[in-house]
């Protein structure tokens, strides 16, 4: 079983942050475009929900944005929840809390 002091790992091929516990994978699907990173999709399924990996995976997302200098997009509801409740955690990163359509990918609602 993994425990909440693993990493994220990051499935650049396929754009998405992966936790696995328990042999199931949990993800969060992002878009790089230019120098925002775009949260599309936290998706954790049921049978190992409940122990915080959604929050972990955007905690990955945020330390990634913070070491790359990028701009993070919260299209996820469940990310712009998680960012919205945990500020301190937002330290020297900078969030576009109102995208333009423009620049949110195709699929943003997936």
């Amino acid at each position: 079983m993994t425990s909440a002091s693993d990493p994220a790992t990051d499935d650049a091929a396929h754009s998405r942050l992966l936790i696995r516990e328990d042999g199931v994978e949990a993800e969060l699907v992002y878009r790089r475009n230019g120098r925002r990173l775009v949260l599309i999709h936290t998706g954790v399924p049921e049978e190992i929900g409940g122990r915080g990996i959604a929050g972990r995976l955007v905690r990955a997302a945020v330390d990634r944005a913070r070491a790359e200098g990028l701009t993070l997009v919260p299209i996820c509801p469940y990310a712009t929840k998680w960012l919205q409740e945990h500020p301190d955690e937002l330290a020297g990163v900078a969030v576009d809390w109102q995208p333009s359509r423009a620049g949110a990918p195709d699929d943003a609602g997936s």
